[in-house]
């Protein structure tokens, strides 16, 4: 299952019922779980972890240096999940030594061809990146989030689970959970992904407490501050709008407004 033209460091670490495809190259202090499917032309440099069943296909980058220019050779990660899909051309970089050291890829995600991910950044589970999206150093995206092709997040933003980034949208600022984002210049909040929410199965209640939240938070003509006083008040019956809180919380950046 491995092609006699694929070059693999001895110290590379092959699960089971692994496939490795011709002239791929994995390099030192890598591992890759087993099932996982490696397509040809694929670059692998450690250190880098690879969950189960992931298929990566051909010349796909992985585990490349961060480009940072403050990154001097310090020992960093790329740590992957299980079940992904990482498509043609995509670009995963290790993080940086004053980052946090791991650039993080969870679950059942799909990233579709020429996707960029950046040194530090760390992606939940059941994301998908369509052609061309990217994501700049120390971003954050939140479960179930979709980002359009050629969409892009700004270095040490935030992106809600649940959240829509639209296509060619430009996002430079905290996305709160379920918020949907416009294909306009630095990108600007439209509503809920309420069709994502029903796909998901959530129901007409708790998709009608995130849009009254989303009303108090972008239509009500309140500051922040204002507007997170009457969230609290909302959460006390809604799970959901409990964690927009607490991505408000939590954001330490400008939010999307």
């Amino acid at each position: 299952m491995i092609h006699p033209t694929a070059l693999i460091d001895p110290s590379a670490v092959i699960g089971a019922n692994v496939s490795i495809g011709a002239y791929s190259v994995i390099g030192a202090e890598v591992e890759i779980g087993d099932g996982t499917q490696i397509g040809p032309h694929v670059v692998i440099e450690g250190p880098t972890k690879i969950g189960r069943d992931n298929r990566i296909t051909q010349f796909a980058s992985l585990g490349g240096t961060p480009q940072d220019k403050k990154f001097a050779g310090e020992h960093t990660e790329l740590v992957i999940g299980d079940r992904n899909l990482i498509r043609e051309f995509a670009t995963i970089n290790r993080g940086t030594g004053d980052g946090g050291g791991i650039t993080r890829i969870g679950n059942d995600n799909w990233l579709l061809a020429y996707v960029h991910v950046a040194h530090d950044c760390k992606i939940g589970n059941h994301v998908v990146f369509s052609n061309y999206a990217a994501l700049a150093g120390h971003v954050e995206v939140g479960d179930w989030t979709i980002l359009s092709g050629y969409s892009g997040v700004h270095q040490f933003c935030k992106v809600g689970a649940h959240a829509f980034i639209g296509m060619g949208c430009l996002v430079g600022s905290d996305v709160p959970p379920f918020v949907m984002m416009a294909n306009e210049q630095h990108g600007r909040p439209r509503g809920i992904n309420s069709e994502g929410l029903k796909r998901r199965g959530f129901d007409a209640t708790r998709i009608s407490a995130i849009k009254r939240a989303y009303r108090t938070l972008y239509m009500a003509g309140l500051s922040l501050p204002e507007a997170r006083e009457q969230l609290i008040t909302q959460a006390q019956a809604s799970d959901d709008v409990r964690a927009m809180i607490e991505f408000l919380e939590s954001s330490e950046r400008t939010l999307a407004r």
